[in-house]
């Protein structure tokens, strides 16, 4: 693992500690790994569907240009 530096605000560290302490996570870096991993999840999901509908549209316009073209042949 690499190492990484962050600043986070003081209300989010004691909320980090306050897990921690709970014992939701065993460790601070474990917890900001855990969330770290879920915003990843979830951005690739919403990424993976942004990126079905561009190739759709894609799809659409060159289905669109081949029926332009044969109205244009008639």
């Amino acid at each position: 693992m690499k190492r990484v530096t962050l600043r986070l605000p003081e209300q989010q560290l004691k909320m980090i500690d306050t897990l921690v302490e709970y014992g939701e996570f065993p460790s601070a870096s474990e917890a900001i790994r855990t969330a770290i991993r879920d915003l990843i999840d979830q951005r690739s999901e919403k990424l993976v569907g942004r990126m079905k509908l561009f190739e759709n549209a894609q799809e659409q316009a060159k289905n669109a240009d081949s029926f332009l073209r044969l109205k244009e042949e008639l």
